[in-house]
């Protein structure tokens, strides 16, 4: 039973806050949560139910959605406009790393998971994705099949521009004989070959 105190139920909330913040774009099921909190699903689906009510009666920047039985955090419809005025300023800082290595992963292997990206990678992706579809290097190409219906990526045009590539057969090509088990090397690999059309 989830306890009546105001506090304890701000306690879960916040919980939860953190759990889909971490998720990101893939969001969690009701049964995920119910595993992770230890609560039975009908007392995670109230809490879930008073969790949206107060992102519906605060001025916040952010709405919880349902989709496909799984909660995610977005951004509202009403900061669209700043949004993309964000997205548009004009940066000369140049892409991180970790940026390079998931854009590279991306650029190979689409259409592609965020979960089979940081396979490959062996670290988490989600702050590097969000910073390519923020500079609009990749996109959401379609949803995965089975549970969740995980975010496909793929490259954009203004991918082929930024390194100017007049197809996807222009990047290097990798060896055909390759295992797939070997991922450190297909890793490494990817980011050599890549870092040469960087520079």
């Amino acid at each position: 039973m989830v306890s009546r105190r105001k506090g304890q139920l701000v306690n879960n909330q916040a919980i939860i806050e953190s759990l889909l913040f971490v998720a990101g774009d893939q969001g969690l099921s009701l049964n995920q949560l119910s595993t992770i909190l230890e609560m039975d699903e009908k007392t995670v689906s109230h809490l879930m139910s008073e969790f949206s009510k107060s992102y519906d009666n605060e001025a916040r920047g952010l709405e919880l959605i349902e989709v496909a039985d799984v909660y995610k955090l977005v951004t509202k419809k009403e900061s669209a406009e700043y949004i993309k005025k964000l997205v548009d300023i004009p940066t000369s800082q140049s892409l991180s790393q970790a940026a390079l290595e998931t854009l590279a992963i991306v650029a190979y292997r689409q259409p592609i998971t965020r979960v089979e990206i940081e396979e490959v990678r062996g670290v988490k992706t989600e702050r590097p994705l969000q910073t390519l579809v923020a500079k609009a290097l990749i996109k959401e190409v379609g949803r995965a099949e089975g549970a969740g219906r995980a975010i496909l990526y793929g490259t954009t045009n203004e991918f082929m521009d930024y390194f100017g590539l007049k197809t996807l057969k222009d990047l290097p090509p990798l060896p055909e004989d390759m295992k797939e088990q070997d991922l450190d090397q297909e890793t490494d690999l990817f980011f050599e070959k890549f870092n040469k059309i960087v520079e």
